[in-house]
């Protein structure tokens, strides 16, 4: 069965499956975080869809074009429920353009620290995108390059 081919709404919650999700949330950060030990993350595009993601984004959530909310959050801000209803509709407008946009993907929850146990949450990739495109044009991520 291809990933396009998976049904989350109706799929068994089999541990294996559930173990396969979080391997490639875990290589995804990997991969991610060592781009960033190369490149300045403010040197950096995600997708092709940067700039409309980063608009809608801020459009959607205002409270977002304060840097300081970008740079560190709690997990509940994103995940208490009107959060996941906001959440939910926002990424309708990239479920056809994005690809894996609703994949499970981990996301710091401060721009300041590595991923770490206490520093990271679980989120569905557009999520990760609205963040770290975010953060990248600030220049939040630099320091991750000049440090190694």
């Amino acid at each position: 069965m291809s990933v396009s081919q998976f049904d989350a709404e109706n799929a068994d919650n089999l541990e294996d499956i559930e173990k396969q999700f979080a391997v490639v949330a875990v290589e995804q950060a990997e991969a991610y975080w060592s781009l960033l030990t190369k490149v300045p993350g403010s040197k950096l595009k995600l997708t092709r869809y940067d700039d409309e993601i980063y608009e809608k984004f801020i459009e959607h959530f205002p409270e977002y074009s304060d840097i300081e909310k970008i740079k560190k959050f709690e997990e509940a801000d994103l995940k208490n429920k009107e959060a996941k209803d906001k959440w939910r509709k926002f990424i309708k407008l990239f479920e056809k353009k994005v690809d894996d946009f609703n994949f499970g993907t981990l996301l710091r929850t401060d721009a300041s620290s590595e991923y770490g146990q206490f520093t990271t949450c679980f989120v569905v990739r557009l999520q990760f995108y609205c963040f770290e495109i975010a953060r990248n044009r600030h220049g939040l991520n630099d320091w991750i390059s000049k440090s190694k």
